[in-house]
This record gives C-alpha cells, structure tokens and sequence, in this order.
C-alpha cells in the first residue's frame, strides 16, 4: 500500500522528508507545491498559509493529486494537512484511498459535519488553546469510520521544526504508522 503525506504549515521540510522516509512514502502533498519555504517559526508559516493558501485552496490541490492515482493510498496528514484530509473524507471518489490518519487536525472542530467516506483515525493533542480537546472528540467519535485518540503531546509533536517536538512521541507514531501501513 502506498503512503502520501500530507504537510503542515511549514510544507516540505526536512523533518517531513524523515518522515517520509521511515515510512516509505510515495508522494507529499503540501500547499507550496514543493517549494521550501523556509519559514522561521510557526506564527510566521501559519499566518503564510492563512493569508496566502487557505485550506480550500489546499483541499483542491489534494484533490488534484489523488485524481492522478490507480493506487490504493494511505493518507497521514499533520494540522492544516490532517484538517484537509477530513474535508476531503466526505467527498465522493476517493476509491483508492484506504484509510487516512490525521495528526492535531484542529480546524477539524470547524466541520464536525462531516460524514467521512473512508476510514480515519484521528489523534488529537492533550489541550488545544482554541477549543475542549475532549468534547471534539467524544462528538466525532460517534461517526462512523471514525477513531479518535488523544495523547500526552501537544500540537506539533511530529514535526521538530515545532516547538511542541516531542521525541519519544515521535518515535512512537512513526513505529505505529509503521506497523499499520506495511
């Protein structure tokens, strides 16, 4: 089965491409078409990406890209990138995707009405600033292709460009993925 990452804020970066890596992925979608961006912090990649991409904008470009698979694909896909994944879930025509796994995915509180078409597990961090971690989870949970996990990390514990890294979550997602996507 073929894995496509789909990024953060920060886009293609050096910890995504270790990601990549360890898990053997096919392709990375993020929402400068593979350009580095460089970004120093993540008030400074976010308001980019707010100001200049915006997660439509970012759904499209995914859907552009999966129009081009004959595969069956696994998506993984961090905060702006997991929250896409989930407005993606709902749309028809996503015959090869598999299943998806979407990582602090906050502006997924913003479209709890989706009904996703395939399979996601979605992990949330312990505590979100903007919203009740537990009560988004216990109302997504009800839905059907739907697992929720909350862990003891925050936000970003995936990527170490974020200032939430947390390398012993870290290691334990990657060997996770791993186990369930070989």
């Amino acid at each position: 089965m073929s894995i496509i990452l789909v990024s953060d804020v920060f886009g293609v970066t050096p910890a995504l491409l270790a990601i990549s890596e360890k898990l053997g992925s096919c392709s990375i979608v993020d929402p400068y078409k593979g350009q580095i961006m460089g970004f120093q912090n993540e008030t400074e990649a976010y308001s980019y990406f707010a100001k200049e991409i915006g997660l439509d904008n970012y759904l499209y470009s995914l859907l552009q890209t999966l129009d081009s698979i004959d595969y069956q694909a696994t998506l993984i896909g961090f905060s702006v990138g997991a929250s896409v994944i989930w407005r993606l879930s709902e749309k028809k025509g996503n015959n090869y995707i598999k299943q998806g796994f979407c990582y602090y995915g906050s502006q997924i509180r913003n479209f709890t009405e989706i009904e996703p078409r395939f399979n996601l597990c979605l992990v949330f961090p312990k505590s979100e600033p903007h919203f009740d971690v537990v009560e988004l989870q216990d109302n997504l949970r009800k839905k059907a292709n739907v697992k929720t996990k909350k862990v003891e990390y925050l936000h970003g514990f995936m990527n170490y460009h974020s200032n939430n890294y947390n390398s012993f979550g870290y290691n334990e997602h990657i060997n996770l993925l791993r186990s369930i996507t070989s």
